[in-house]
């Protein structure tokens, strides 16, 4: 077979993969991607889209439900409620088929060549491919890895028939009466709430002392309450040891270091995701590592010269978002352009009920940078919007330097507090000081307001609490 010769190889059609090929593509760079599954990767085809289309069904199944129960505060009731998960799962997977498509055509509008196959690294410029005609061979002057992540397996809990990780959890066809959860993370918690919400009996295993670790207490609290309402078993500082004895559920091993049996139809293991690198040749290459990802610079340059690294490969945050940026960053480098890499500002998401959404840094971290800081919270029980929703649960909350207010961290816990991300992190891009956030008109009843509020509360003068 002919070898195919390209100035710019793509290893992973992921978020950040695809969207480096195109931007490349767009700057007319002969460009070349491969991927061994659909095009979209982890985000797109088991991770961030179809979770978010089984928790939008879970959330209107369970406001139906409510109202069958006459337990709606808006006065509505109605008579039935039932859910066909094989018919809600065939819906997320049209959408995720359609979105497929869509990054397809994007591809071969900016021309770019796709290679379907597994690759593996001869060297830093030379690939061979696997693909259903047989072995390709791709040399390339600039190689990007962006090959992304997999869940991680527990050694006693091994990937395997009631034993499932998140990709699985998507694509069950019956809901399981009772679920057990290990790993109360942001991935974990989704989904189990989800569940939840469409009837399953869910426990959720948590080694350490709360709930999503990586916020803060404040943000946990509402969430945790949620979890409380909707029937959701909580153990925190317990382990999982593997199965029961009698192949019924869950051996755990609780916080007072008694063991426990939890009976569970299926097991979802949510205890973090790794890089996905064996297999792919990278051991010869012998790039520096950081821990288990590929160590990088400000421009995702990795040890080798002519070999970047983009994504969850490179280690947290495992962002589709952060992957996309570094990604069309990455295109613009190879065309000769000056660009480089600035995480400091990268909003993170939790689609839990309610959900979570930080960017830049929480009080406890700018206070450990050393910083004298103003905080201002603005409930969203004092807001008119959030009132009229019925979702009044959870605050907003601002963090600025005390001597200059300039605003260093944006946090808040709400019902569809993901929407208020891109008004966080462009008011730190744009370096905004509290005087900025609180001079600007923000549109009445919004629940957009409460940021307004909080930036009035930080400056010792807030309205409307």
């Amino acid at each position: 077979m002919k070898e195919i010769v390209c100035k710019l190889l793509v290893i992973g059609a992921g978020p950040g993969g695809y969207v480096c090929a195109i931007r490349a593509g767009q700057l007319g760079i002969d460009t070349v991607i491969i991927e061994a599954g659909k095009p979209g990767g982890t985000c797109l085809n088991i991770g961030c889209i179809p979770s978010k289309a089984l928790i939008h069904a879970a959330e209107e199944f369970d406001a139906a439900r409510r109202m069958l129960a006459g337990k709606s505060p808006l006065g509505i009731r109605v008579e039935g409620a039932t859910i066909d998960l094989a018919k809600t799962i065939a819906w997320k997977d049209g959408i995720v088929g359609r979105l497929n498509g869509g990054v397809s055509a994007l591809l071969q509008k900016a021309n770019v060549k796709i290679v379907h196959g597994r690759a593996t690294f001869r060297d830093g410029k030379t690939v061979d491919v696997e693909t259903e005609t047989g072995m390709q061979v791709i040399r390339a002057q600039t190689v990007v890895i962006a090959t992304g992540s997999e869940p991680v397996e527990l050694g006693a809990l091994p990937f395997g028939d009631r034993v499932i990780s998140s990709a699985e959890a998507l694509s069950l066809a019956d809901l399981p009466k009772r679920l057990a959860v290990v790993g109360g993370g942001y991935i974990g918690l989704e989904l189990g709430t989800a569940f939840a919400k469409l009837g399953s009996e869910v426990t959720v295993i948590e080694a350490m002392s709360q709930i999503l670790p990586q916020y803060d207490a404040d943000l946990v609290r509402p969430v945790q309450r949620k979890l409380g309402e909707l029937g959701i078993r909580v153990l925190t500082g317990a382990k999982a040891r593997g199965l029961s004895p009698d192949g019924s559920g869950l051996l755990v091993e609780t916080a007072d270091g008694q063991e426990q049996a939890i009976s569970a139809d299926r097991i979802l293991v949510t205890v973090g995701r790794r890089p996905k690198v064996a297999g792919s040749g990278l051991e010869e290459l012998d790039l520096d590592r950081s821990g288990p990802y590929l160590r990088i610079d400000d421009q995702c340059r990795t040890s080798m010269r002519g070999v970047y690294a983009i994504g969850d490969v490179t280690g947290e945050p495992m962002l589709a978002h952060k992957a996309m940026a570094q990604g069309e960053m990455v295109a613009e480098i190879v065309a000769g352009r000056k660009r480089a890499w600035d995480k400091r500002c990268i909003p993170a998401i939790c689609f839990t009920d309610p959900e979570i959404v930080t960017a830049g840094v929480s009080p406890a971290e700018a206070r450990t940078q050393g910083y004298d800081i103003r905080i201002g919270q603005f409930p969203f029980s004092a807001n008119g919007r959030a009132m009229t929703m019925h979702a009044e649960d959870g605050f907003v909350r601002v963090v600025a330097r005390a001597d200059t207010n300039l605003v260093v961290g944006l946090q808040a816990v709400a019902n569809g507090a993901s929407e208020l991300s891109a008004a966080f992190v462009l008011a730190m891009e744009m370096g905004a000081r509290l005087e900025d956030i609180a001079g600007t008109i923000h549109a009445h009843p919004t629940r957009s307001e409460a940021i307004q509020e909080a930036a009035l509360k930080a400056l010792g003068h807030a309205l409307h609490i």
